[in-house]
């Protein structure tokens, strides 16, 4: 047995779609290798807006969480996840919205839960690699903040022995990382829409952004054609979630992987220091010792 053959990645996600938007190509790559991958998921989505308009029926609305649980099994089996977890929160919704008064919404539900039922999940998969959230400065969803939250104290949790004992034995994971996206990348992806004569929804994010602020960034996972057809097509996937004709599409597949060839990560913790400061497999100088 070797590491090679025992990698084991788990991913922290906010709701049905997240998993679509962000770390897919990496998780992609990593299932073609035969990395375990294991996707949790905290909420039904349940307070997504319906932006394909084919889609946008009342029907569609009464059957929403249904739906989008349908959209969900489906983006799993194109990124090749092995398993998939739903803690079955309900949807927050939007910073401010009559969601977040719920009594049942992600961001109400008791911290010490979510961490728990984390710690116990990391405690039965053993992940040597875990994705969450980094702290979401240019997109305060309450769910995403609170992804961010609970993951880094579950990654700690896991591996403390006075911690949740109910949850089993404990496993020290390596690694917790965050996907990134940089201003630069941003920038890239606004202007080429700019150049194709498309709207951009950049705007916002750049507006507010100060060009001297650096991301950090300290993994970055290469896209190829294959993984980033596989990510578009799990986009895809959440039919009631994005626009076919939207923005998500209209940069074409080679443009992107000049234009951006890497999802990149910010290392939020770690037991096991990365051989680099950047590195191109978020397994690097990992060995048997970490199965």
């Amino acid at each position: 047995m070797n590491l090679a053959e025992e990698r084991r990645l788990l991913v922290v996600h906010a709701h049905p779609d997240d998993e679509a938007s962000k770390t897919a190509g990496t998780v992609a790559t990593y299932a073609d290798q035969g990395v375990r991958c294991v996707l949790i998921t905290a909420t039904g989505g349940e307070e997504g807006e319906v932006l394909n308009p084919v889609l946008d029926q009342p029907e569609t609305q009464a059957r929403l969480a249904e739906i989008r649980r349908e959209e969900l099994d489906a983006s799993v089996r194109i990124l090749g996840y092995t398993g998939l977890v739903l803690l079955g929160y309900r949807d927050s919704g939007m910073p401010d919205s009559e969601a977040n008064a719920r009594p049942d919404a992600f961001v109400n539900i008791d911290e010490n839960e979510v961490v728990g039922r984390l710690v116990e999940i990391i405690r039965t998969e053993k992940p040597q690699v875990i994705l969450g959230y980094d702290d979401h400065r240019h997109y305060q969803h309450p769910d995403h903040l609170r992804v961010h939250v609970t993951a880094i104290a579950a990654f700690e949790a896991a591996g403390d022995p006075d911690a949740f004992p109910e949850a089993g034995p404990i496993w020290e994971p390596a690694r917790l990382y965050a996907p990134k996206f940089s201003r630069a990348a941003i920038s890239r992806m606004h202007d080429a829409l700019i150049d194709l004569g498309e709207e951009s929804p950049f705007d916002r994010f750049l507006d507010g952004w100060d060009p001297a602020q650096v991301e950090p960034i300290h993994a970055r996972i290469k896209l190829t054609a294959e993984t980033l057809n596989r990510a578009r097509m799990a986009l895809r996937a959440h039919a009631t979630q994005v626009d076919p004709n939207g923005f998500w599409f209209k940069v074409p597949p080679d443009l992107v992987l000049e234009l951006n060839p890497y999802e990149e990560y910010e290392l939020l913790a770690a037991r096991v220091p990365q051989p680099d400061p950047v590195v191109d497999d978020l397994f690097a100088g990992l060995d048997e010792r970490h199965i």
